[in-house]
């Protein structure tokens, strides 16, 4: 399994699946990544959290944390 924390920058992947319960997979799916959804890797701080991504035409900073619960395919 692959995880988002694993992306490099400029890459663009595609969410396979969600790990995770409750509260915390309902607020990753409330901020736009679910399943099919294609992410492209803008930017990831120096020490690696958060990163900057781009989803459905916005910008989004998640952390390293939640980005390790996103399943992802190149």
């Amino acid at each position: 399994m692959r995880s988002l924390s694993d992306a490099k920058v400029g890459d663009t992947v595609t969410v396979v699946k969600l790990h995770g319960e409750g509260a915390v997979k309902r607020r990753i799916m409330d901020m736009g990544i679910t399943r099919g959804v294609e992410i492209h890797i803008r930017k990831v701080a120096p020490l690696g959290d958060p990163m900057e991504l781009n989803i459905r035409g916005y910008e989004l900073s998640v952390r390293k944390a939640d980005a390790q619960m996103i399943e992802i395919n190149e």
